[in-house]
């Protein structure tokens, strides 16, 4: 019903950065807020995220992929004073896991 370029016009339309990543954590894909937000984001596409992120955050990654191949939809990340990031599960029509984007928010009360 949708083709490639409407959907991309339509998450390019995000004011929100979103970064969709595979199952190995490779980047696929980032929207125009993300470009905007993630210096070099155009490199990152087909890099895994893992290189791009410390031993800790590494394994935080790791562990919220484990529970969203479980099931989980979605799980808060990073919860700061400038943001908060989501990982959020993407499935395919048989609804397995295949890959999650990184979807950020303003904080809490602003």
């Amino acid at each position: 019903m949708f083709d490639n370029t409407f959907l991309e016009s339509l998450l390019n339309s995000l004011k929100n950065p979103i970064l969709f990543a595979d199952t190995a954590h490779v980047v696929r894909y980032v929207n125009r807020a993300a470009r905007r937000f993630y210096s070099g984001a155009d490199e990152l596409i087909g890099k895994s995220l893992l290189d791009c992120h410390n031993p800790r955050s590494c394994e935080i990654m790791q562990e919220v992929l484990e529970r969203l191949a479980a099931g989980q939809d979605e799980e808060l990340i990073v919860d700061s004073e400038k943001h908060r990031i989501y990982m959020r599960a993407v499935r395919d029509v048989d609804d397995r896991l295949i890959g999650y984007y990184e979807r950020f928010e303003p904080p809490l009360g602003s």
